[in-house]
């Protein structure tokens, strides 16, 4: 495992052990906390998606051509 991925494991571990003290801490009420992260569901993990998939399909591509097979 590189630093790099062991960094991103820590963000994702810690950020949702912040966001529930700040709402315990804050009085914040839970339903709202909770519409607000389901409206963000759906960009950010269409933004996630759009940058961690599909990295492959160049190699793949090469791959065909090398091969002479008609994609």
């Amino acid at each position: 495992m590189n630093s790099k991925h062991v960094g991103l494991m820590i963000a994702c571990c810690l950020i949702p052990v912040v966001a529930f003290g700040a709402i315990f801490a804050l009085n914040i009420p839970a339903s709202s906390v909770l519409l607000f992260g389901l409206v963000l569901l759906c960009p950010l993990s269409h933004l996630l998606m759009m940058k961690y998939m599909g990295h492959d399909e160049q190699k793949i591509n090469q791959a065909t051509h090398q091969h002479g097979e008609q994609p």
